[in-house]
């Protein structure tokens, strides 16, 4: 279930996109930054040429470092899930969170929206430390769990006005919010059904839009377009695309093909580690293959 904002810090809890024109039948979810010099585009100081290549998409990275994770260190009895991984992502990266089941992302993405804590390390959200700041750290970003937990009795109405609730959106500004993330998302036609009948596709929307409502810095997507056609995947990627200049975006994905789509950047972990980094476009000249052959080689330990 969605975490109020004034929570106790680090309790553990439960757990958005132009997806056009809603479905008929149915009745009305390490590498360190290179900043640019503030304000400018122009090369920094000691660039003598602009990258190209592999590098090219690094060197883009835009002015700000958002999310800054820190030796993230979680366990759970004897399972190592999440093993002292580190990388900074800045505004205007989407990153691509790639691992075979049971990697630690969706571990990771919990520590980082301060749905569990970790056991050792830290990492800052917008400069908000997870440990010692949670709330400011959940009002800085929008995230969407694997599974877009919801409450079930209610209808997607009052689901998103008790999101506006806890995210103190209140008057004209609740009722703006709603209308937009309403036709952004594609469910005002579900508007007053209660979500325990929604098809998965619209409960992952409604995920979607509670995750943008407030319009956040950080984006944290667990799985996007899980349980949407392919129609609604090509547009969920077109938004994420539309946003990307001016959030920071971490998406985990099993669709490699997604990643070539709008990722700039790409993590693959394996057994709670991190395993690779860079862009898709330099891993595959990297290994010379894929980003498929990439990610079983890389993660089946297969390269040289």
């Amino acid at each position: 279930m969605p975490a109020l904002l004034n929570a106790k810090p680090i309790q553990p809890g439960r757990q958005h996109i132009s997806l056009g024109r809603s479905d008929p039948r149915v009745a009305p979810k390490v590498p360190t930054l290179l900043p640019p010099a503030s304000g400018s585009s122009s090369l920094q100081l000691g660039e003598a040429v602009c990258p190209t290549g592999p590098e090219a998409g690094r060197a883009k990275r835009t002015e700000s470092i958002m999310i800054n994770v820190m030796k993230l260190r979680r366990r759970f009895g004897p399972i190592l899930a999440v093993d002292d991984i580190s990388f900074e992502v800045g505004k205007g990266e989407v990153l691509g969170f790639l691992g075979p089941n049971g990697a630690g992302k969706s571990t990771a993405m919990k520590m980082l929206a301060c749905f569990i804590a970790p056991d050792s390390g830290t990492a800052t959200i917008c400069g908000h430390d997870i440990i010692r700041d949670p709330i400011r750290v959940r009002q800085s970003l929008g995230y969407l769990a694997e599974n877009a937990p919801a409450y079930g009795e209610m209808t997607v109405g009052s689901f998103l006005n008790f999101i506006c609730d806890a995210r103190k959106i209140n008057g004209r500004d609740r009722k703006e919010a709603i209308e937009h993330i309403m036709g952004l998302c594609a469910i005002d036609s579900v508007y007053h059904q209660t979500i325990e009948t929604l098809s998965k596709g619209y409960r992952r929307r409604v995920g979607l839009a509670q995750s943008l409502i407030h319009d956040p810095e950080v984006l944290i997507l667990d799985e996007p377009t899980d349980g949407l056609d392919p129609n609604q995947k090509h547009e969920v990627r077109q938004l994420i695309n539309k946003m990307a200049s001016k959030k920071c975006i971490i998406v985990s994905t099993h669709i490699l093909e997604e990643v070539d789509a709008i990722c700039t950047r790409s993590i693959i972990i394996s057994k709670g580690r991190i395993l690779a980094d860079d862009t898709p476009g330099a891993l595959k000249e990297k290994y010379h293959c894929s980003l498929d052959e990439v990610f079983r080689m890389v993660t089946k330990g297969e390269s040289a």
